[in-house]
């Protein structure tokens, strides 16, 4: 029967690539040792710090909120007029 080579050529091809995947399973990416390596040291934040911070926070998210809230309304009122403008 013909085709005895192709399947031959498929079996090792199929074998050769699982090789080649436990090859790469045995690598790790973060092997090694983590003892040498010095932790940055960052400081404190005092409780008015973090209170400026949170109200600046909150100042830029309500701004952002009313931008969003007038894009969104000009895009109603023009959707509107352009309804008007077609149905007449």
């Amino acid at each position: 029967m013909g085709g005895e080579g192709a399947m031959m050529a498929a079996n090792n091809s199929l074998k050769n690539n699982r090789s080649l995947l436990s090859k790469r399973k045995e690598k790790s990416a973060l092997g090694g040792s983590y003892s040498n390596v010095k932790l940055a040291i960052f400081p404190e934040a005092t409780p008015e710090q973090l209170k400026e911070i949170k109200e600046k926070i909150k100042q830029e998210n309500k701004q952002n909120r009313q931008k969003l809230i007038i894009v969104f309304s000009l895009m109603i009122v023009l959707l509107l007029l352009v309804l008007v403008y077609f149905k007449q």
